[in-house]
């Protein structure tokens, strides 16, 4: 018998249009150096990308500012350490975000706030 929590489960990955890439930067030893090198740590990770605009009226400068928010919904076991880069493929098209701060997880799923990527902290 399938229980509530797995069939809400499947329910929304049913959802997953998109797959994500989950990148570190790791310490990787190089002679006597050390050096930082992105490694993929998670590869095609299916998920789904969901976005909300909100717009922001500044009535100091006369016009609205429009601000992005980009969720990300995927499997709960999955972790993606802080500082990680994320590449998210959904509708064709590939963008590294990077996550911001913690996320909600659910027996179901879980849903983390991203920011673009610009570069590595």
């Amino acid at each position: 018998m399938v229980s509530i929590s797995q069939a809400v489960r499947s329910a929304i990955e049913k959802f997953y249009t998109g797959t994500c890439d989950i990148i570190e930067r790791q310490k990787v030893p190089d002679g006597n150096l050390t050096k930082f090198e992105e490694v993929t740590v998670q590869k095609n990770v299916p998920c789904r990308l969901s976005y909300r605009t909100y717009n922001n009226t500044n009535t100091d400068e006369g016009a609205n500012e429009v601000s992005q928010v980009a969720r990300l919904f995927l499997a709960p076991e999955i972790e993606i350490k802080a500082g990680s880069k994320i590449e998210v493929t959904q509708a064709g098209r590939t963008v590294a975000y990077k996550k911001s701060g913690q996320p909600a997880v659910y027996e179901s799923h879980q849903e983390i706030g991203l920011e673009l990527f610009d570069r590595w902290a």
